[in-house]
């Protein structure tokens, strides 16, 4: 068990390479060779069939000149065929217009992993956006009830 959770992290560390590199070879071998995957970028629909998600990163990685991931509190989990991957993504990407020429970001994903003849492949990537943490919902209500005072 320890082997193959082991492997999926590999794929799954090489899914963020793929991305990092704008490697789309590299991403198409990540992917299940199936139409029923399912990749859910941040702020997006949710993208169908394998040639659609091809597309769709296609896409992300055009349009992204600069980006780094910084994966943390990876957790993996394998029952039999099936591997469910949990992480946080911190990424640094280059944007227009930002003072240094780049904007941080947080995300969590969950992906869902199948065994196939050739090794694990992803079946399912969900990124959401981290828009803020309790913590600094905390300071912004007394930042508001000092102002008020």
């Amino acid at each position: 068990m320890a082997d193959d959770a082991r492997l999926v992290e590999r794929v799954t560390r090489s899914l963020y390479t793929a991305i990092e590199t704008a490697d789309l070879d590299l991403m198409g071998a990540v992917w299940l060779e199936s139409d029923d995957v399912v990749c859910v970028h941040p702020g997006w629909p949710a993208v169908r069939g394998r040639g659609q998600v091809l597309r769709s990163w296609a896409v992300v990685m055009a349009g992204t000149p600069y980006v780094q991931f910084f994966l943390t509190d990876l957790d993996v989990q394998v029952a039999g065929d099936t591997a469910v991957v949990t992480c946080s993504e911190s990424l640094l990407t280059g944007a227009e217009g930002a003072a240094e020429g780049f904007v941080g970001a947080q995300a969590v994903s969950t992906k869902v992993l199948r065994r196939t003849p050739g090794g694990w492949r992803v079946a399912l990537h969900h990124s959401s956006p981290v828009m803020g943490t309790p913590s600094d919902e905390a300071d912004d209500d007394e930042g508001a009830q000092s102002a008020d005072d």
